[in-house]
């Protein structure tokens, strides 16, 4: 249950790093389409873009992994990307993926250490 828990937070860390807020008295962008498709066994596809050029795109798929008790367990490994315009219209992209060895982006904007 804890891996679970850890991929459920990690996703959600990324929803909040991919999404601030508008400025004060900013117009919200729109949403120019957007997914969502729910599977029985708990897998899901999502995704959406925005008419100022955020997009995300997001896919979980069911996964039975052992614990730290080495019991199976099942978990929702989550692979996805977004991407935006900077205020100088160059587009940032980013991928990730969140499963039970944490969150793991990948950019070019972000640093990685040598």
């Amino acid at each position: 249950m804890q891996i679970f828990v850890a991929v459920c937070v990690a996703a959600l860390a990324a929803v909040t790093l991919a999404t601030s807020p508008p400025a004060a008295g900013a117009p919200v962008p729109q949403i120019v389409s957007s997914e969502f498709n729910q599977q029985p066994e708990g897998g899901y596809v999502y995704s959406y873009e925005t008419q100022d050029g955020i997009k995300r795109t997001e896919n979980g798929e069911v996964k039975t992994v052992n614990d730290e008790d080495n019991k199976p367990q099942q978990v929702v490994v989550v692979r996805g990307s977004y991407s935006y315009p900077d205020e100088n219209g160059e587009q940032h992209n980013v991928n990730y993926v969140a499963d039970e060895n944490g969150f793991q982006p990948e950019s070019a904007d972000i640093p990685v250490q040598a």
